[in-house]
C-alpha cells in the first residue's frame, strides 16, 4: 500500500505540472477567445511543451521518483510520451492551418515573423529528436552521437517553443504569466544541470577501482570493484548500476550492468558482463586499476521488495546475473525458504555460475533446473528445448500461492 500511495502521489504531481500552464494562464485578465479550434490548438501547443520540459526529470534517474515504478518502467513512459507530446506538438499548427488558412504564410521564414519562425524550428528539432530516437540503429547513428544530439536539440526545442509562446504573447500577457513560463524554465534547467554537471560531479567523488577480472563460463567476466576513497554503496540483491568503464563521468557512454555479488558483502562490488558485441566484447582486456563511476543503484528487480514465501526464478544466458545476486544475498542470510531456478542455457559448457549455483543448493532451499536449448552432453537427461507452460508443471510445487516470480533473460525467453 505504501508502494502504491507514493506512485500515485508521483502521478499526482506529475499531471499538475503538466497542466499548470493551462490552469495558470487564465488567471486575471484574458484575451477575447478566438474560436474553438484555435483555442485548442494553444491548449495542445501549451500542454506539449510543459510535457517535453518534464522529461529532462524522467531520465534524470531520480531514485525518490523511480521507486515506486521501477527505472525501466519510467524509461519506457519516457518513450511513449514523447511521442503522445510529438503527437500534439504536429496537432498544435495542423488545427491552426485547417481552420484558418491564412495562416499559412506563417511558414514562410522570408515574411514570417520571428516567432513563428521560432515555433517551426522547434517542431523540426523536435521530429529529428523523435526520428532518430525510434531508427537510430537503422540510421546507423553511433551511440554517442545520438545521445549527445538528443541532449543539444531537446535542449533546442524547448528553448525554440518557449522563444514562440513569449513571443506569440496571446496568453503571456502581465509579470505573472510570463513569470510562470519563466519559472518552468528555470525549473527544467535546474534538473539539466544536475543530470549533466552535478551527478557526475558527484560520481567523480565516489570512484572506483577493478580490483580483479574473473573469466566465468558462457563468455562471461565478472569485474571485482572496491571503492576507492569512500564507504561504496549499499544496494538490494537484484538491483542494477550504469556504469562507466575507464572513462570520465561526463563521458556520454554508459551501460547498464547488474549486480552479480551478495548485498550483504560491504565494500566490494562484483558486476558480471557477457561478452555480446560492441563494447562489452572488450571487457575481458579491462586491466585491474581501471577507474569505475557508477550511477545506481536502480531497480526493483529484487526479493527485498516483494516478500513472499517461496521464489521462482526463470532465467537465460546472462539473466542469470541479477539472480546470482540474490541467491548469493539469501545464502549470506541463512534464508531457507524454497527456491526454484530455471536456468536456459545453449549448451553445458556456457552456463555461467554453474559449479557455485550446485554449491548453492547446499546453503538454500534450492533446486535448480538446467535447460540446454543447443548443445547437450551425451548422457543427459535433463530438460531441452525451450521453456514452456509444460515444462514448468513438471517442477512447480503445488502450494504455490504465495511464491513470487523473478523472470529475466532475452526477449524471446
Amino acid at each position: 500500500m505504501k508502494h502504491f500511495l507514493y506512485g500515485a502521489f508521483w502521478i499526482g504531481i506529475y499531471i499538475v505540472l503538466i497542466m499548470t500552464p493551462l490552469f495558470v494562464l487564465l488567471i486575471g485578465q484574458t484575451a477575447p477567445g478566438r474560436g474553438f479550434w484555435r483555442e485548442l490548438s494553444v491548449g495542445l501547443g501549451f500542454t506539449s511543451l510543459s510535457m517535453i520540459g518534464m522529461q529532462f526529470f524522467l531520465t534524470g534517474r531520480f531514485r525518490y521518483i523511480t521507486a515506486p515504478y521501477g527505472i525501466d518502467v519510467i524509461y519506457h513512459f519516457h518513450r511513449q510520451i514523447s511521442i503522445v507530446a510529438f503527437l500534439f506538438i504536429v496537432l498544435h499548427p495542423l488545427i491552426l492551418l485547417i481552420s484558418t488558412p491564412r495562416t499559412m504564410t506563417l511558414l514562410n521564414p522570408i515574411i514570417a515573423p520571428w516567432w513563428a519562425t521560432a515555433g517551426v524550428a522547434g517542431l523540426a528539432a523536435f521530429a529529428i529528436v523523435i526520428i532518430t530516437s525510434l531508427k537510430r540503429i537503422p540510421l546507423g547513428i553511433r551511440y554517442e552521437t545520438w545521445r549527445l544530439s538528443h541532449a543539444l536539440l531537446s535542449v533546442a526545442a524547448v528553448a525554440f517553443s518557449m522563444a514562440h509562446i513569449l513571443g506569440v504573447g496571446y496568453y503571456t500577457q502581465g509579470p505573472l504569466k510570463r513569470g510562470l513560463w519563466i519559472g518552468l524554465a528555470l525549473f527544467w534547467i535546474i534538473a539539466l544541470v544536475y543530470i549533466r554537471v552535478a551527478k557526475p560531479i558527484i560520481m567523480l567523488k565516489h570512484p572506483y577501482t577493478v580490483e580483479r577480472v574473473v573469466r566465468e563460463r558462457g563468455d562471461t567476466w565478472s569485474l571485482i570493484l572496491k571503492p576507492d576513497g569512500h564507504e561504496g554503496m549499499r544496494f538490494q540483491p537484484g538491483q542494477f548500476v550504469w556504469a562507466k568503464i575507464g572513462k570520465s563521468p561526463f563521458a556520454l557512454r554508459e551501460h547498464p550492468f547488474s549486480f552479480s555479488s551478495s548485498a550483504m558483502r560491504e565494500g566490494v562490488l562484483e558486476i558480471s558482463i557477457k561478452e555480446l558485441g560492441d563494447f562489452t566484447s572488450q571487457i575481458g582486456d579491462v586491466a585491474p586499476g581501471t577507474r569505475v563511476y557508477l550511477d545506481g543503484p536502480h531497480g526493483l528487480f529484487t526479493v527485498d521488495r516483494y516478500k513472499a514465501d517461496g521464489y521462482v526464478f526463470i532465467a537465460a544466458g546472462v539473466g542469470i546475473t541479477p539472480i546470482m545476486s540474490i541467491l548469493r544475498t539469501l545464502a549470506d542470510r541463512r534464508d531457507q525458504r524454497p527456491l526454484l531456478l530455471f536456468y536456459s542455457s545453449r549448451g553445458w559448457e556456457e552456463v555461467t555460475f554453474r559449479d557455485e549455483l550446485k554449491a548453492l543448493e547446499a546453503h538454500l532451499d534450492l533446486q535448480t533446473v538446467h535447460i540446454l536449448t543447443r548443445e547437450s552432453p551425451e548422457g543427459w537427461e535433463g530438460e531441452r528445448g525451450r521453456i514452456n507452460p509444460e515444462m514448468l508443471a513438471r517442477y512447480l510445487p503445488a502450494d504455490r500461492v504465495d511464491y513470487e516470480y523473478f523472470v529475466c533473460g532475452p526477449e524471446p525467453m
